[in-house]
């Protein structure tokens, strides 16, 4: 089973897709929390080279809000990831499912939450 939604711009910098990333996420309501550069993360600690990929922590506060109402401890699964990776002739882009990565809790309020959000995070990679 897919546990992102993933989309290749095509012809397409990492630069470039994560500019048209953040304003899509914006337009669907989501700001951008935390941000990793794993390729300058991984040269500075283990030395190793790598393809640019860059992890940014998205969230819709209103959505993390209800979410938190239903179930306090789903806080280990925000944000909702969404990663830029460079790849041949492009970039791609891949968000998490959140219905995939809350499956295991037990609660339909959460699981109609994450469907919510699952729709937001496809139409701003769609719009990316």
């Amino acid at each position: 089973m897919a546990y992102t939604y993933d989309r290749i711009l095509m012809g397409t910098d990492i630069d470039d897709a994560d500019m048209r990333l953040r304003d899509a996420l914006a337009e669907a309501g989501f700001g951008v929390l935390t941000e990793i550069d794993v390729q300058a993360t991984m040269k500075q600690k283990i030395d190793a080279d790598m393809p640019p990929y860059r992890i940014l922590g998205a969230c819709n506060p209103s959505m993390a809000h209800k979410a938190i109402e239903i179930e306090p401890r789903v806080g280990a699964v925000l944000p909702c990831n969404v990663i830029l990776r460079e790849v041949d002739g492009g970039t791609e882009i891949s968000a998490i499912d959140p219905v995939e990565l809350i499956k295991a809790i037990d609660s339909q309020q959460l699981h109609d939450v994450a469907d919510e959000v699952r729709d937001m995070l496809r139409k701003a990679v769609d719009a990316a």
